[in-house]
């Protein structure tokens, strides 16, 4: 169960960040929606929501092979997802 809460996690973390960044050019925002993440989804999922640092993790053993494909697969559905709900609102 707390697999799949913290792939939820990260699917609404990355989901929320990407939409942020699509609307936004202020990086004060963007950051500031980022901390928020962080400290939301820290203690769940450990708040990656970056496909990139995903692979980090990966490479220093943090997370097995099947957990990193996991990761990036609901990241970057979180992003499509995003994108998808900016482009019928914009």
């Amino acid at each position: 169960m707390k697999a799949y809460l913290a792939l939820l996690a990260e699917y609404l973390g990355t989901f929320l960040l990407t939409l942020v960044i699509l609307t936004t050019t202020n990086a004060f925002i963007i950051g500031t929606v980022l901390v928020v993440i962080i400290l939301l989804i820290g203690s769940i999922s450990g708040a990656v929501v970056n496909p990139a640092i995903s692979f980090v993790m990966y490479l220093q053993s943090k997370l097995t092979l099947l957990e990193f494909f996991y990761y990036i697969s609901v990241q970057m559905l979180g992003a499509a997802s995003s994108y998808g709900v900016y482009r019928m609102v914009a």
